[in-house]
């Protein structure tokens, strides 16, 4: 179950969520040539990714910064820059590109201190941006519930695009992190559950000021928890595959 977009426009050019998507691609690339040496990646890993271990008893906390902008693999970068391209616009623009910004560091640092907190002495490199953007989604959900949100469904062979209410999406997607964090082991990789988890509540939270400046439940009672203004329109094309009727 994939989102691939809202139905939520911004009123501004998201400037900050561009520069930050730029950031993350500009720096995986700037280390690509690591992932056929081993050697050297597991060197730069253990220099600039969050190591659980080393921030506990080496004090090495740079490293919940620096963390936020590395990634494991092309498919890690490409997963974590569609769903901040989907839900970033709509932040910054009821934040401010600079509230914004302040708001995405804060929610990944935050993201970090979790995962730690989880597992204190787990020696596995932690990278992404994953933490930073689970922020987002849960200041997405406080303020746009109901926000239609297009998840691509796949299913073995069967493909199909759903319309669905952001709350129900975001809210499936915390949950699994959730039931993922209570059956994972930190010492042996993985996904971060606890970090996403950890992300998405801390960006709940630091959204709540900007929610009831809004107006608190009125904000939510204005338009029945749907965004403030149209939704945006998405034109359907009918696929030119052929159906093959069974004879």
């Amino acid at each position: 179950m994939l989102p691939i977009r809202d139905h939520n426009p911004s009123g501004r050019t998201p400037y900050v969520t561009y520069a930050l998507m730029a950031i993350n691609i500009v720096v995986f690339i700037s280390y690509w040539p690591l992932f056929a040496d081993p050697r050297g990646l597991n060197e730069f890993f253990y220099e600039w990714s969050m190591v659980p271990v080393l921030v506990t008893m080496e004090g090495t906390y740079h490293t919940i910064f620096t963390s936020m902008f590395l990634h494991g693999g092309f498919m890690h970068l490409a997963g974590n820059m569609l769903f901040l391209w989907i839900f970033g616009d709509n932040m910054e623009d009821e934040m401010g590109h600079f509230g914004y910004l302040l708001f995405y560091l804060a929610a990944g640092m935050g993201a970090g201190l979790a995962h730690v907190a989880a597992g204190p002495y787990s020696q596995v490199p932690t990278v992404g941006a994953s933490g930073a953007i689970a922020g987002v989604m849960g200041g997405y959900l406080l303020l746009f519930p109901k926000a239609r949100v297009d998840i691509l469904l796949i299913l073995i062979v069967y493909f199909r695009i759903f319309s669905i209410p952001a709350w129900i999406m975001l809210g499936v997607w915390f949950a699994i992190q959730l039931f993922g964090g209570a059956g994972s082991d930190l010492n042996s990789g993985g996904v971060a559950y606890w970090a996403h988890a950890g992300g998405f509540v801390v960006g709940l939270v630091l959204t709540l000021p900007v929610f009831l400046r809004r107006g608190g439940p009125g904000f939510w009672d204005k338009t029945d928890g749907h965004p403030p203004h149209p939704e945006a329109k998405y034109p359907y094309v009918k696929s030119n595959i052929p159906v093959i009727k069974r004879k």
